[in-house]
């Protein structure tokens, strides 16, 4: 596929004035006036609520230069994009995070937040390894066929790129760790950051990074980003690559995961293997994610199809998963946006409020989570200028979760959901049908 071309618009962040102004899914609420703060006695609320779109950072997602990302904005809420590190570090090593904004500007505009990609090959292209470290004495590429293409691959016996790589993400993660403009963040090495070079010269301690500075470096990520998830690919089960298999302190770091082969014919017996040795409950606390197979034509015509490409539906996949977001930019060349659309409304979560009472000052909530994953931001349900201290992040499906909101004002204020990692125009919704 080819990358994206570079976009640019005004700053987003300078617009809304680099202040989060968390934006709610709105619940009709019924206070009686019998609903006094004095009285302990558990009054039934009615509420009536319901989910109509694709919820925030969960979905189908299209490139950020797919013109149906912008004619068709309400299908999707995620828009995905390769970055070159040579996007934002200049030859001379100064960082510079202009256009990375801009990127992000733009995707923020049409009302989505971004999924970012950061590789180092790509392949029949030069690497994106910044000219300051290939200026290095000793840094040397290695140029060799990939897909039949000429293709460059890293030098990482060089010190010079392993330092870059754990500098790049300290200063992203200062700049973009709690940014609404970004989802998620995906990372790795090999082509297309991948964790593999398939097809191509691979040599651990050369052209792909040895064991010891892959250990160092997903520790330095687990250090370094606070709020801001990030992926790396279910190939980096492979023993042969990674350090992970079996390393109990590797695996539990705070990695989430992506699989870039979804729904192909060898998926139950390759791919969601790596999903198991790189922990089956991974998906309990950190997100689950990925792109529909490329293995042939077929896989990605009937992706979204009645029984998927090879037996199993999307749908029927994205539960068994824990899906989160995936991946489908040639999905609209064969279904349509409404399709797309329903199926990103089959991954992620998907709140209910079962129960609704007052008393004690407090409105009283019992909250379900009816969708396939959790949430991996933090959100709470509120009222007014009241915002419940139990945040929704992390309730599993299936599971419920008490929430208190102490009341004030009257009872026309609307129950809502606020979450500081959206953006303004975003709405987290739920579900209630309470008479």
């Amino acid at each position: 596929m080819p990358r994206p071309a570079p976009c640019s618009s005004q700053t987003f962040l300078q617009r809304i004035k680099a202040i989060v102004v968390p934006v709610w899914a709105v619940g009709c609420l019924t206070l009686s006036s019998a609903a006094e703060p004095e009285k302990s006695e558990q009054k039934p609320v009615r509420l009536q609520s319901e989910i109509t779109g694709v919820q925030p950072m969960t979905g189908i997602v299209l490139w950020s230069d797919n013109e149906r990302a912008a004619s068709h904005p309400e299908a999707i809420s995620l828009e995905y994009r390769y970055c070159g590190y040579d996007e934002v570090v200049q030859p001379d090593g100064r960082y510079d995070f202009t256009h990375l904004d801009a990127v992000l500007d733009e995707i923020a505009a049409r009302n989505h937040q971004a999924i970012l990609r950061f590789y180092f090959c790509y392949v029949g292209k030069k690497t994106t390894v910044p000219q300051f470290v290939r200026a290095q004495a000793g840094y040397e590429e290695t140029i060799g066929l990939s897909e039949k293409q000429q293709t460059h691959f890293c030098d990482w016996s060089h010190p010079a790129l392993q330092e870059f790589a754990l500098t790049f993400y300290t200063k992203l993660a200062a700049r973009y760790d709690n940014d609404p403009r970004i989802a998620f963040l995906q990372t790795g090495f090999g082509l297309w950051g991948e964790y593999h070079i398939y097809s191509g010269p691979r040599q651990l301690g050369t052209t792909f990074p040895d064991k010891a500075f892959q250990a160092k470096f997903l520790h330095h990520l687990a250090g370094q980003f606070d709020n801001l998830p990030w992926s790396i690919s279910i190939d980096a089960a492979d023993f042969d690559y990674s350090p992970l298999e079996d390393n109990r302190r590797l695996l539990d770091l705070p990695f989430g995961v992506f699989d870039d082969s979804f729904l192909c014919k060898p998926h139950p017996r390759e791919n969601a293997v790596n999903w198991r040795i790189l922990d089956a409950r991974r998906w309990q606390r950190q997100p689950g994610g990925g792109e529909f197979s490329y293995y042939n034509k077929k896989d990605q015509r009937n992706a979204l199809a009645a029984g998927g490409p090879n037996g199993v539906s999307f749908e029927q996949a994205a539960r068994q998963f824990h899906i989160t977001y995936m991946i489908g930019n040639d999905q609209p060349r064969y279904q349509s946006m409404d399709r797309i659309r329903q199926a990103g409304m089959a991954t992620g979560y998907r709140f209910r409020v079962t129960k609704a009472t007052t008393g004690d000052g407090h409105i009283n909530l019992t909250v379900t989570n009816e969708g396939v994953a959790p949430l991996y931001r933090d959100a709470w349900f509120a009222r007014g200028k009241q915002r419940a201290k139990t945040s929704l992040k992390g309730l599993l499906p299936g599971e419920s979760r008490d929430c208190r909101i102490a009341l004030s004002g009257n009872g026309d204020v609307p129950l809502t959901i606020e979450c500081d990692a959206i953006l303004p125009g975003q709405k987290i919704q739920f579900a209630a049908d309470l008479p």
